[in-house]
């Protein structure tokens, strides 16, 4: 059981569990998700790390199907640039392994923006914290667990 899966048993925040075998040789995790489990790619959120200008990390959990805009991130924060983050810190700070970060769960709180098209969707999936595992639960669910907003974050 994931750290993921612990907060939301904790939390007793509905979800469902999703599981596909992960391929070894596969790198772009959230569309191999999406094939596997048959889910719309505008459903399936992957869960990036930035590193602000004010060297904080921060969470950005966009639609797999989509590009994360740093304008937009750093204008969400109010800072003057942001950047994909560093995956040694990445894994340092959430706890988690690249290609199963999941949002919840994670070993440092950060700060957490979720694409609002998240809204446009009964229940959105979510890393459960390993690769070849989903989470699927509400978008605003998600948003409360994680202390997050929505905010438009995609190009």
């Amino acid at each position: 059981m994931t750290p993921a899966i612990k907060f939301l048993k904790k939390e007793k925040i509905p979800y469902s569990l999703h599981e596909y075998t992960h391929d070894t040789l596969n790198t772009n995790y959230g569309k191999e998700a999406s094939l596997a489990l048959a889910i719309d790619a505008q459903r399936v959120f992957k869960t990036l790390v930035v590193m602000l200008s004010s060297n904080k990390l921060a969470v950005a959990i966009i639609p797999v199907s989509s590009k994360l805009n740093m304008k937009q991130v750093a204008k969400a924060f109010n800072v003057k640039k942001a950047n994909m983050a560093e995956s040694t810190d990445v894994e340092r700070s959430t706890g988690y392994i690249i290609g199963g970060i999941s949002p919840l769960g994670q070993k440092k709180s950060l700060h957490t923006l979720i694409d609002a098209s998240a809204q446009n969707f009964p229940s959105i999936y979510i890393s459960g914290g390993q690769r070849g595992l989903e989470i699927e639960l509400n978008a605003q669910d998600l948003k409360n667990a994680t202390n997050g907003s929505f905010f438009s974050l995609c190009s």
